[in-house]
């Protein structure tokens, strides 16, 4: 209650007081005057109505503001945390995936020094079992000249008799 509420009943009593008084003693200027302060009390009474209601609604109005603050500070503050954990949880998966390949690198790098020393190895020992076999063809060459020489010049004279062009023209 405020103080036009208060002093608009107060005055509006004194205007019904004073309306009484003057229709009881017969003196219509105290009536007037009676009836005046009633309808000015009455109106008093209904700003600091309005005045009351119009401060109730403000103070309303910044409590709704301070919980409408409060609330965007919450949701601010959950999307921020739920940013870093996005953030962070990103930054763990791309350490994940870069050691997942880094791991996969290795292990390429691995298979593949091992398959070019397994290659270096067969290439070794094919080349050792050529040169055995060269070896091995030259001696039985050496120990059979003839045989050799007849093998070689039979192949020359079937070689040109293939190769000769023909005389059917």
């Amino acid at each position: 209650m405020n103080r036009d509420h208060l002093e608009g009943g107060v005055r509006h009593l004194r205007g019904r007081v004073k309306t009484a008084a003057g229709a009881v003693g017969g003196n219509p200027g105290r009536q007037l005057e009676g009836a005046y302060d009633q309808a000015a009390g009455a109106a008093q009474y209904a700003y600091g109505e309005v005045r009351e209601t119009a401060e109730n609604l403000r103070r309303d109005g910044e409590h709704l503001y301070e919980e409408g603050r409060e609330h965007a500070e919450r949701i601010a503050h959950e999307v921020r945390s739920r940013g870093e954990a996005f953030a962070e949880e990103a930054l763990e998966r791309g350490r994940h995936v870069r050691s997942r390949g880094e791991s996969l690198a290795r292990e390429a790098r691995a298979r593949g020094e091992a398959f070019a020393d397994e290659a270096v190895s067969r290439g070794r020992y094919v080349r050792s079992r050529a040169v055995h076999h060269g070896r091995s063809v030259a001696r039985r060459v050496d120990d059979n000249r003839g045989t050799t020489l007849a093998i070689v010049a039979g192949v020359a004279f079937g070689l040109g008799w293939l190769l000769k062009p023909s005389d059917r023209s």
